[in-house]
């Protein structure tokens, strides 16, 4: 049997495992660690790599950090991160 924890995902909508350690600093790194699941961190995941290369982000980048952050909080918890104009899934392909 395992301890692992559950939480109610905001992302999936439904109960799922959590993370097993805070994935981002500070108040934001709590909250989502309190309310996002790993599939549902998964999917952030993907979508950031996505938009770091659609707009060719260097992530390490101030301007680009604050961007990818942004996203991050509309993707979790706001109405949902867009995908950049004209982006086609190549996986739809």
């Amino acid at each position: 049997m395992t301890n692992e924890r559950l939480v109610q995902c905001v992302v999936l909508k439904r109960e799922a495992p959590g993370l097993d350690r805070l994935p981002y600093p500070g108040d934001l790194g709590a909250r989502i660690w309190r309310s996002v699941s790993k599939e549902g961190w998964q999917r952030w995941v993907s979508h950031q790599t996505m938009l770091i290369n659609e707009y060719r982000l260097v992530p390490i980048e101030p301007k680009a950090r604050k961007f990818l952050e942004a996203e991050m909080e509309k993707f979790l918890f706001g109405e949902g991160a867009t995908k950049p104009e004209g982006y086609v899934d190549p996986s739809a392909k």
